[in-house]
């Protein structure tokens, strides 16, 4: 069979798009019937792992502009697909670039919350365009049932929906014996301990950077503590917000900005942070939430999105408009150490149940079957 797979929209790795097709690729079980084909600009041919042999990419000459990649899916995308004679088509980032028709079965993966993207894309021929799209997918791949729920209520038959979890990779991330108690030492930046961390696309307002500074900011006030603010993560809309919410803050010297941050580095970021918070309210499943588990820290989440479903009863939980509660949660996670404990222990057991190896073998599976039935 041969599958092809669109890396437009997921910003050369730099997007929760990015590195889940990236984890994906990298686990996709080898077969002897498949050959599978990535395409989208050049420059991800350097991005993504071809190391199996059945695997390869084909670079197109389109200008990486958000502009000229939704136009070649509008005009271009059927008679390529065509010319390339796919037995089907994964998109892993469908709701960046909707594949607005068909000519070979495809498999749409929807890591975002329905519900979020309506809200930026209000017109009435949006919507019309997106339901055109989801109903004559193949097969929707989403990473909980929060988001399966979503599309159902926007009328998508729930029996064209398949649940997979998004994984972890356990050789990457995993508890770490840490040697410096002064810095974290990963180039080029030098963060003094003890500190928070909080990894996702500097967003406003959903990803709620701005409440969480807040929230930091009474945290320093009530207790005095030397803890410092992580916030890892590459430059999204309205991140000039943000940085005012820090350059406002009264303990503006002990919040860092990283940037993105190389995913490779991340488990020794997580590996020296006292917490992970994640106050996001617009993640239909969090892969850094899992990560961060799976590095042994403690984990504070929003309640809202799908974040309960995957992170299981053991974090904290907060409402992520109540900067009060998310103050106190933090002053009760670095201050009681037996809470932290009995958190770590129950996150890291309940993250095993989370691979790669299992998401991509069922996605295979989906693919294989969409493949067979048009």
């Amino acid at each position: 069979m041969r599958i092809g797979i669109d890396t437009f929209g997921c910003e050369h790795r730099q997007s929760g798009a990015g590195s889940y097709l990236y984890s994906l690729i990298k686990s996709l079980p080898e077969t002897e019937n498949d050959k599978v084909e990535l395409f989208g600009v050049e420059t991800d041919r350097f991005v993504y792992d071809f190391s199996k042999s059945s695997f390869s990419f084909l670079g197109l000459n389109i200008p990486d502009s958000l502009f000229a990649v939704q136009l070649w899916h509008t005009l271009f995308l059927k008679w390529f697909l065509k010319k390339q004679k796919y037995d089907v088509v994964l998109y892993p980032a469908s709701l960046q670039n909707l594949p607005v028709s068909y000519s070979t079965p495809s498999v749409l993966v929807i890591n975002e919350l329905l519900s979020e993207v309506l809200k930026k894309n209000r017109n009435f021929f949006f919507k019309y365009k997106l339901k055109k799209v989801l109903f004559r997918a193949a097969k929707i791949i989403v990473p909980s049932l929060f988001v399966k729920k979503e599309l159902v209520a926007f009328g998508v038959p729930s029996d064209s929906i398949e649940i997979i979890h998004n994984g972890v990779d356990h050789s990457l991330f995993f508890p770490r014996k840490i040697e410096n108690n002064e810095a974290v030492l990963i180039q080029p930046f030098s963060i003094k301990r003890p500190y928070l961390i909080y990894p996702s696309r500097i967003q406003h307002p959903e990803k709620k950077h701005v409440e969480l500074i807040k929230a930091f900011n009474l945290f320093k006030k009530r207790t005095g503590l030397p803890h410092k603010l992580v916030l890892a993560g590459s430059e999204g809309q309205n991140a000039s917000i943000v940085h005012k919410a820090v350059l406002d803050s009264p303990y503006v010297s002990d919040i860092i900005l990283t940037g993105y941050f190389p995913h490779k580095n991340l488990p020794e970021l997580f590996s020296c942070a006292e917490a992970c918070i994640i106050p996001s309210v617009c993640e239909s499943a969090s892969l850094t939430v899992l990560e961060a588990m799976a590095c042994g820290i403690p984990v504070l989440c929003s309640n809202a999105g799908g974040l309960s479903e995957v992170a299981g009863p053991a974090p904290l939980y907060f409402d992520s408009d109540n900067i009060d509660e998310i103050a106190t949660d933090i002053e009760k996670i670095i201050t009681d150490k037996d809470l932290s404990a009995k958190i770590v222990a129950e996150t890291t057991e309940w993250v095993k149940r989370f691979s790669w190896d299992k998401t991509s073998a069922r996605t295979l599976e989906v693919l294989h079957n969409a493949g067979k039935t048009e």
